[in-house]
């Protein structure tokens, strides 16, 4: 029996954490460099808000499939204190974290077969659910002449596209597109009617200038933002959408047959997580602190060609000067010097194989032992 699943690609990120967690019940140890999420848990604003409410005897059934009104309006005001933005509270919609957003928008958003470009390297997911639905994911190559981000240019030679997914910061590079590279993505789309989906999880998480909501410079783009990275609350599975307005009722009914409704419990806990900002902030204060130690450091290993690191927490390495197959480089990094990374084939089919993704999201200690290993390693090669 086959389906549609069968011609979904893994994630190859898979097999080195299967590697890496061979290794470690082998006795040795692991800098564990691979996995896209935050190193520390929820905040404990968040996890005691869920004590209360399981001692408070809460009602955790299902909620309105639009998400608790309480945590929709907490959202809200989210908007119009990080961005100065008046989001309408109608317009807000809370999801079984960022990845049932995605589902959600490209079936209320297009019709069977429509073409959805992302660019490459990017999130595979982007690509890998717009298949698996039915529709057409459509490449758009960057690189790093235009900071590894779309531009009209670029998206003029991608026609017919119906939808269009952007992120900022992005993952796996980390770079960022600034006021006016966003306005002109957003004007690019609104010329070629082309549906924008904003992926914003990485909010919060940036480095220098904070990152531009698309919501902030249209209405017509749908929104998509989480509680597991800024937010610390990766596996509580819980994020939202902000759409526009006559897309409500179709995510509302999708989402009613499809999830119901977000984990109820973890609406309560979300709804304590916006108290904790001196918590949260001091874990994007580490990010920086590892991205500055490791930019010092990974070119000393080898590493000297690496996209800007404007926000989220990766940092995207070419190391088409050290091997031709980057999988295979990540294997030996982990058996050869125990640190574990990811290979760029899960975010660019085609060139991945001269790429690969470092996360910076664990303790300092664990990234300057990793520098250190990676330096003597490469030592050791040449």
């Amino acid at each position: 029996m086959t389906g549609r699943g069968d011609s979904i690609a893994p994630f190859y990120v898979m097999e080195v954490m299967k590697a890496a967690a061979q290794r470690e019940a082998d006795g040795n140890d692991v800098m564990h460099m691979e996995v896209g999420e935050p190193g520390t848990g929820a905040p404990p604003q968040a996890i005691a808000a869920a004590h209360a409410a399981l001692d408070a005897g809460v009602h955790l059934g299902y909620t309105d499939a639009l998400g608790l009104l309480s945590l929709r309006a907490r959202i809200a005001q989210h908007y119009l204190t990080a961005y100065g933005l008046d989001i309408d509270v109608g317009r807000i919609v809370v999801t079984t974290g960022s990845s049932a957003g995605f589902v959600l928008s490209f079936l209320a958003a297009f019709e069977d077969g429509a073409r959805i470009g992302s660019v490459e390297p990017g999130y595979p997911a982007y690509r890998n659910t717009a298949n698996a639905l039915g529709f057409t994911p459509v490449s758009i190559p960057v690189t790093a002449e235009t900071r590894f981000q779309p531009t009209p240019a670029l998206l003029d030679a991608s026609p017919d596209l119906d939808g269009l997914v952007i992120a900022s910061p992005a993952n796996p590079t980390g770079t960022m597109l600034d006021r006016p590279a966003l306005q002109a993505v957003v004007d690019w789309c609104a010329a070629h009617h082309v549906c924008l989906i904003s992926d914003e999880i990485y909010h919060g998480i940036t480095f220098g200038d904070p990152a531009v909501t698309a919501a902030a410079l249209t209405e017509d783009a749908i929104i998509i933002n989480s509680f597991s990275k800024y937010f610390s609350m990766t596996g509580w599975r819980i994020g939202w959408m902000v759409v526009p307005a006559d897309l409500v009722s179709a995510v509302e009914r999708l989402a009613q047959n499809l999830y119901i409704s977000a984990p109820a419990l973890s609406q309560h806990a979300a709804l304590a997580v916006f108290d904790a900002t001196v918590e949260l902030d001091e874990k994007v204060a580490g990010y920086r602190r590892n991205r500055d130690l490791l930019l010092r450091e990974l070119p000393k290993a080898g590493f000297k060609k690496i996209a800007p690191v404007d926000g989220a927490f990766y940092m995207f390495a070419d190391v088409s000067e050290l091997t031709d197959n980057a999988q295979e480089f990540c294997h030996k990094m982990l058996a050869e010097a125990g640190v574990a990374t990811t290979p760029g084939i899960d975010f660019d089919p085609d060139r991945g194989k001269q790429f690969l993704r470092f996360s910076i999201s664990r303790d300092f200690a664990t990234m300057e032992e990793a520098a250190r290993r990676l330096r003597i390693w490469q030592k050791t090669r040449i």
